[in-house]
């Protein structure tokens, strides 16, 4: 099946075009790309393993990928997760935390609380070979060791301080209440 991608300007207006996916993007004209962090009661994050075939085989990332046209960021989000984890959240559970421009893409950020064992996830063996539960500190040195993908990497050199006040913030709210179940 072929997907395609709605195009828009730097600022997000949708230009009523789309692209095929692997097709060359028009240079000042951009696509929406989501990455979603779960992160449990304990402050852990769920980490996927990229399939060795893939760009990037063999490292560990959050979920996420490309919106397909006609969807928002935030059910690409919602569609992602899913689809590579069988987590199944609501875009209302969603926040985003941050965006950013690089190259040809508009790239949205965000973090959903669930607490879902290992052995419940149901990973997408075209996308995900394993998936694991790691602390911040953890997640930090696997990127200083070159285990993340460059994405991951980047996004705790620009903005850890933040991903490590979101953690601490599900954290708490988990001691508060009851834990979000998949």
């Amino acid at each position: 099946m072929t997907e395609y991608f709605d195009l828009y300007t730097a600022d997000r207006r949708k230009l009523g075009r789309k692209i095929q996916r692997g097709a060359p993007i028009p240079h000042g004209e951009y696509h929406i790309v989501v990455q979603i962090m779960s992160v449990n009661s304990l402050g852990e994050i769920l980490l996927t393993q990229r399939v060795p075939q893939k760009t990037s085989g063999g490292r560990w990332e959050c979920s996420g990928g490309c919106a397909v046209s006609g969807e928002t960021s935030r059910e690409a989000a919602v569609r992602e997760l899913f689809e590579e984890t069988g987590i199944r959240a609501f875009t209302s559970e969603i926040d985003l935390e941050w965006t950013m421009t690089t190259d040809s893409m508009l790239r949205d950020f965000y973090i959903v609380h669930k607490d879902v064992p290992l052995d419940r996830l149901v990973l997408q063996s075209s996308e995900v070979c394993a998936a694991k539960w790691v602390t911040y500190d953890r997640l930090c040195d696997m990127a200083d060791n070159g285990q993340t993908t460059r994405t991951v990497a980047r996004w705790l050199e620009i903005r850890g301080d933040d991903i490590r006040r979101c953690i601490d913030e599900i954290r708490r709210s988990a001691r508060a209440g009851a834990p979000r179940m998949a």
